[in-house]
């Protein structure tokens, strides 16, 4: 059935046909919504209040613009209405300044600022869902940093960089989602891209990963999760740049340099009680592992997922999200 068809038979209260209008588009939606608001599970309510929109406002849609558009603007509203509830998501490094590794680690924070990881994998990402005045590519766009710096944008001025940029909407197709003006779209664009060059990385992950082939980083990956199974702090050290970082949210406390890290490693990671295994998978179009601890029982469960950031061929970012519940949501096994 054609696109009207399928309005005309959900108009009429045709759930099937409705779902046959809109799943093409859930999994590019999902990823809308977790650039907009940094939270994978936020990104998942998001889609679900969009498509209940749409569903209840079908009678209003007039075909005036494409399902597409007509979908990413409920989605990107739905968007706007959950920041206004709630602060931006963040990586420990804008939290706060780097932790003394001679200090206790600080407890987890219980509220839910931390942004999360992407399964990108997973999920999907259709390269062709861009519009051909899209300016980021589509993995690119859904990388750690790309993400963390949206997340420091005003609420309109992410959505009207993610619509034009990513997207490739037209600045009319903008103003219309967004109930503005041209002009005013065209002057939060700049507006964002000049708080984004300051805080985008010179270089993407993407164009650092094409620069090594698959089994550099095949080798980089194996490395690190050998040194892991060895409880090797030396060699995963040997692995990062002068000026690498570690970060564990929930946990607040992020270090800066090897030594930092060695020290956080040694005497709290890796303090003699403790034994690991890591899994390879990928995580906002990056390198990353799960992790799995060993527990009372003897059985290696879930501790979250690590995304690494590389720098040539060595690793420039630890971020560590300790959440047990994202290894099934990346696909991995239960147990190690």
């Amino acid at each position: 059935m054609t696109d009207a068809q399928l309005i005309e038979a959900a108009m009429a209260g045709d759930e099937e046909a409705f779902g046959g209008l809109v799943e093409p588009h859930r999994r590019a939606l999902h990823a809308h919504c977790y650039r907009m608001l940094g939270s994978l599970q936020d990104a998942e309510d998001a889609v679900q209040e969009t498509l209940l929109r749409a569903w209840r406002g079908l009678k209003r849609f007039e075909g005036r613009s494409s399902v597409r558009s007509w979908l990413y603007t409920i989605a990107t509203n739905v968007c706007l209405r959950a920041i206004e509830r709630r602060p931006s998501r963040v990586l420990p490094i804008d939290y706060g300044p780097p932790g003394d590794p001679h200090e206790p680690v600080h407890e987890p924070l219980v509220e839910s600022v931390w942004m999360e990881p992407y399964p990108a994998e997973q999920l999907g990402l259709d390269e062709s869902l861009a519009g051909p005045e899209a300016r980021y590519e589509q993995r690119e766009s859904i990388e750690l940093a790309f993400i963390a710096a949206l997340q420091h944008l005003p609420a309109r001025q992410r959505a009207v960089l993610i619509l034009r940029d990513v997207l490739g909407f037209s600045g009319a197709e903008v103003a219309e989602a967004l109930e503005t003006t041209p002009a005013s779209v065209y002057s939060a664009l700049q507006r964002a891209h000049a708080t984004l060059d300051e805080r985008r990385p010179d270089r993407s992950q993407q164009a650092t990963l094409h620069a090594l082939d698959d089994e550099q980083l095949k080798g980089i990956v194996q490395r690190y999760v050998d040194a892991w199974a060895r409880s090797d702090v030396g060699a995963i050290v040997g692995m990062l740049t002068e000026t690498a970082t570690l970060a564990m949210p929930p946990i607040p406390s992020w270090y800066r340099g090897r030594d930092a890290i060695e020290m956080v490693l040694s005497s709290v990671v890796f303090d003699g009680t403790r034994s690991w295994r890591m899994l390879a998978t990928s995580a906002n179009g990056q390198l990353a592992v799960g992790a799995y601890e060993l527990d009372g029982s003897g059985v290696y469960a879930p501790h979250g997922v690590t995304v690494l950031t590389l720098k040539g061929d060595l690793i420039d970012e630890i971020t560590h999200f300790r959440t047990p519940a994202l290894i099934e949501r990346f696909g991995l096994p239960a147990r190690a």
